[in-house]
């Protein structure tokens, strides 16, 4: 019985000069793809465990194609490890793989960025970000791309790649507030107090500014024809900043103009020299 079951074991299915596969390699070929299963299985449970059901449902996307990769590399390990020659293959398909490789370089690049954001949270849905100087909504993180709605409400299609080289601020990394700021010029020989107490009424009666018992107003400068000031205040939703800001500037406008404040125009002296 054990001679029969080792010579069905021995039996070629494949006998070539570069081929000599068995019965016994086809059986380790489907053992060792299940315990990769397995394997795979154990480890996306224990990543995915820790993350918000969002990014664990990207992370899985992603996860699929990683999976038929490490397929495709236990594959070949093992059928090299039964004695099959996978360098003749390799050798006939190497030109390929050198082109596809150059084709699909910027696409593992993003890819592989995108792994990142899931894995560390730096980028959510709902995030409020600055890209090359636009500010944007995040609307959607895919594998390859982020899709961002900018506050005049285009939309942007970001490679993921471009946040692992180049500098992101994300607005709403650390709460869901942000502190923006209106800057004013007065005259010299204003009441620099009463200047203060007109901003900060300015910006607390205004709709959408949160936090009133945090509006700052800095002194901020000397400049040539002016005293300079900026307050500064938070709102629920970076988004509506523009608009929140427009109507900080006209209350002040007003204000200013009923307390006789004046807001200066550049001056210049002019010296007429007769030779």
């Amino acid at each position: 019985m054990l001679k029969q079951i080792l010579e069905i074991l021995k039996f070629k299915l494949i006998d070539t000069k570069t081929i000599d596969f068995t019965v016994a390699n086809l059986l380790l070929l489907i053992f060792v793809l299940f315990v990769t299963t397995i394997v795979l299985k154990f480890i996306r449970k224990i990543v995915t465990r820790k993350l918000p059901l969002e990014d664990s449902n990207k992370f899985i996307s992603v996860f699929q194609f990683i999976k038929y990769v490490v397929y495709v590399l236990v594959f070949m390990f093992t059928m090299h490890s039964c004695g099959v020659n996978m360098s003749v293959f390799l050798t006939a398909s190497a030109a390929l793989f050198v082109g596809i490789g150059f084709a699909l370089q910027t696409f593992f690049q993003d890819l592989i960025s995108g792994i990142l954001i899931i894995l560390d949270q730096s980028l959510h849905v709902g995030d409020i970000i600055e890209v090359d100087g636009k500010v944007g909504e995040v609307k959607e993180i895919k594998l390859r791309t982020t899709r961002v709605v900018t506050r005049n409400d285009r939309v942007m299609v970001i490679p993921n790649h471009k946040f692992m080289i180049e500098t992101l601020f994300n607005w709403t990394q650390n709460n869901t507030t942000n502190r923006e700021q209106v800057s004013v010029g007065v005259a010299y020989g204003s009441d620099v107090n009463l200047v203060k107490r007109l901003l900060i009424e300015a910006a607390r009666e205004t709709e959408g500014v949160i936090e009133p018992e945090s509006i700052t107003v800095l002194f901020e400068d000397f400049a040539d024809s002016s005293l300079n000031f900026s307050v500064y205040f938070y709102v629920a939703n970076g988004m509506k900043s523009p608009r929140i800001q427009s109507d900080i500037r006209f209350k002040i406008d007003e204000s200013f103009k009923i307390n006789k404040v004046a807001i200066p125009f550049p001056q210049r002296d002019i010296r007429i020299i007769n030779k």
